[in-house]
């Protein structure tokens, strides 16, 4: 039985409509296609982007401020976002392996990530949250919010940013563990996972989100992974994305990818993370990740679709 890191981009959550109705579908259509893996024999181990609806928690939270409902931090709205997708995927999850005849316990943990609070990330925020604004709509968002920092998004729209510091330790790992190894499927790391700070022997929560690619990495080191695939909404990675001369990646070797990191050709807020996370994995560990649309969870597990980057490529 192969221990499989599942990390599950916003397309598997939310699209346009941010109703739970809505994310509640696409979630059980996610889950058509993860039950997919214990079909195959794996032991599965989920996590999954949060950013559209933890930022669309923060606006309701502003709209509603008073002194007698005070909105909640950045910290405890990851938390609470982490609760309320966690739920969906349960049962989601749940019912399709009834369905699909398996009797096989799902079980989702509210999962803090440990950071420094001294990392540079907190000086230059980067990681976006929330909907996607109009560049006419920018200059009235900065005049309600002037502390926001609002950026252009991967030529998609623009989206507020919030410091994304890179995880040091889940705190929860060892729980997780257990769970793994106990055959339960476990959802960790929402969001990747709630940033707080090691104060003594306090966890204190720190306005930040973290990438949940990176946290995804970090789980499946920390579990002994086989195995870590991030689904996303493109087919694999490539080079020159979206110019003539695209170049689409079926294996790769961990040095290769490197080389075009280091050459800043990929999107900071779509494939760069991924790549990043996925190189981390590999490089710790020796074993592959992949890179790939959750629409191919069934060919990726047979291994004809999505980017394997691998330690070292072997030429045929």
């Amino acid at each position: 039985m192969a221990k499989v890191v599942v990390a599950l981009g916003g397309n598997a959550i939310l699209s346009k409509d941010a109703s739970a109705k809505a994310q509640m579908k696409a979630v059980k259509e996610t889950a058509k296609e993860l039950v997919n893996f214990i079909k195959n024999g794996d032991q599965l181990i989920i996590t999954h982007g949060n950013g559209p609806q933890v930022g669309n928690l923060l606006l309701q939270q502003i709209a509603s401020d008073s002194n007698e409902n005070p909105a909640m931090p950045l910290d405890t709205c990851g938390a609470m976002t982490q609760g309320s997708i966690g739920y969906w995927f349960q049962n989601a999850m749940k019912e399709e392996l009834l369905d699909s005849g398996i009797n096989k316990d799902v079980i989702s943990i509210v999962t803090q990530t440990i950071v420094d609070e001294n990392d540079p990330a907190f000086q230059n925020p980067s990681k976006p949250i929330g909907p996607f604004y109009k560049a006419d709509e920018v200059a009235e968002l900065k005049a309600q919010h002037p502390d926001w920092e609002i950026v252009e998004d991967a030529g998609r729209g623009y989206r507020r940013v919030v410091a994304s510091p890179k995880p040091l330790e889940i705190n929860e790992y060892h729980a997780i563990k257990q769970v793994v190894d106990a055959g339960i499927i476990p959802i960790v790391s929402g969001g990747g996972g709630i940033p707080v700070v090691r104060k003594g022997n306090r966890l204190v929560g720190t306005e930040a989100v973290i990438d949940k690619d990176f946290s995804a990495s970090k789980i499946a080191q920390l579990v002994d992974a086989d195995k870590l695939i991030i689904l996303t909404s493109v087919g694999g990675v490539f080079y020159n994305y979206g110019k003539p001369n695209q170049q689409e990646l079926k294996e790769v070797g961990v040095d290769e990818v490197q080389a075009h990191i280091d050459a800043d050709e990929f999107a900071k807020g779509s494939m760069m993370p991924k790549v990043k996370a996925a190189v981390d994995f590999v490089r710790n560990t020796g074993n592959p990740a992949v890179i790939g649309a959750l629409e191919d969870v069934q060919n990726i597990i047979k291994g004809t679709e999505g980017t394997t980057i691998v330690k070292q490529r072997v030429n045929v």
